[in-house]
């Protein structure tokens, strides 16, 4: 559950580039009738497909995209500690967005009806060093874009790709349980280079991969992960090359609409145990102050096996805060995470306070540590601090 309010203010921006540029260089009668055009088309998800009972996942076509639903992310996020003792922790997401749910036949290679938005993070614990940054691009011309076998989603050269074990790129042909998934991405000062392998099988979140957010028939997802892929490869940062290993997080949703009318932002938690378990949380924060009702999340065992977790099977005490200098949005910044019927009780830490991302809509999301009743490592997700008003962006999340 993440993520629907900052992928429509991005993508918007674009989508709304192109559909101006489009209207720009129509004659004045066209300008017209697009106008009115879209004055009719009433609100944005009309024509998409919505989520509203579970579905039949396969694999891998489900890796690729589904450009029925308006909005689809793949999302990763890693710990990784370096031969020389260093911490890092890094995010590569993908997000992709329809403008319209059909587009009548063109001839340019540009034409397209998706946008593509990207974001590249990495954490040094060390130094409490974070950098953040942004791409945008249309689905078109091989610019960005996403295809199920062999998977790969990318935007320009930041990609997830299927590769073989020896790292060249997998072909049709290719034996596929050889293959890994190589990410890769640079901007600025950072870099990464890693091969990720499964080591656990894929959890459908929610209702048998529905993911609800409200009692609203359609605000819901189709939500997917991969809790435990293991990492091996490089990251650069300030010039310095580490090599790293850990372990590495994969979310997956698709769908249309998903926040109910009182949301302002929510809560979203990834834990990885150093004894095998993961655990998926979310909260919905409600502009009451209160949670929203169907927040929730999942229990992964060692083994692979999942405990659905209802809002009321979670107590989550804040610990701490911390105000950016930047928005004076004011996160929690230390947690106390407890699952009662488990005998979970765990402290959370920031690797860094400020892992705060500067780019279209403001949010903090970084590397945690863990300890308590069991150690480990995770990444929060913090959405709404910075005082965006969902009312007016549209789609929410």
């Amino acid at each position: 559950m993440r993520r629907w309010l900052m992928i429509v203010i991005g993508l918007a921006l674009l989508a709304g580039l192109v559909a101006w540029t489009l209207r720009a260089a129509a004659p004045p009668q066209v300008q017209a009738r697009l106008v009115g055009t879209e004055a009719l088309q009433g609100p944005a998800d009309a024509g998409f497909a919505r989520v509203t009972e579970p579905r039949q996942f396969v694999f891998p076509r489900d890796h690729g995209p589904h450009p029925e639903y308006r909005t689809e992310w793949w999302y990763y996020t890693g710990n990784l500690d370096s031969a020389d003792g260093e911490h890092l922790g890094f995010q590569l997401t993908f997000f992709r967005q329809a403008i319209a749910p059909e587009m009548g036949a063109r001839a340019s290679d540009w034409a397209t009806r998706q946008v593509y938005m990207a974001h590249f993070a990495v954490t040094r614990a060390s130094d409490d060093r974070f950098v953040s940054f942004e791409r945008f691009s249309r689905g078109a011309a091989g610019l960005a874009g996403a295809q199920a076998d062999p998977y790969r989603v990318w935007l320009e050269s930041w990609e997830a790709a299927e590769t073989t074990e020896d790292g060249g790129r997998k072909t049709e042909d290719a034996i596929r349980n050889t293959a890994v998934v190589r990410l890769k991405a640079a901007e600025g000062p950072a870099s990464l280079d890693l091969q990720l392998r499964e080591t656990k099988p894929i959890v459908l979140q929610g209702d048998r991969g529905l993911s609800q957010k409200s009692a609203q028939a359609g605000n819901a997802s189709y939500y997917y992960s991969a809790t435990r892929l293991q990492a091996d490869g490089m990251v650069t940062l300030d010039g310095k090359t580490y090599q790293v290993n850990g372990l590495v997080w994969l979310d997956r949703e698709f769908g249309t609409s998903a926040l109910g009318p009182n949301a302002v932002g929510w809560d979203w938690f990834a834990l990885q145990l150093a004894d095998g378990r993961d655990i998926m949380f979310f909260q919905i924060r409600q502009r009451d102050g209160s949670i929203e009702p169907l927040s929730g999340g999942s229990l992964v065992a060692a083994d692979g096996t999942v405990t659905r977790l209802a809002r009321e099977d979670i107590e989550i005490q804040v610990l701490d805060r911390w105000t950016s200098p930047r928005t004076k949005a004011v996160y929690p910044a230390r947690w106390r995470f407890q699952v009662p019927s488990q005998g979970i009780s765990l402290d959370i830490t920031p690797y860094a306070p400020d892992q705060e991302l500067n780019v279209s809509y403001a949010y903090w999301e970084g590397a945690v540590k863990i300890t308590g009743s069991a150690q480990g490592n995770g990444y929060i997700e913090m959405t709404g601090y910075a005082g965006q008003d969902r009312r007016n962006e549209g789609l929410g999340r």
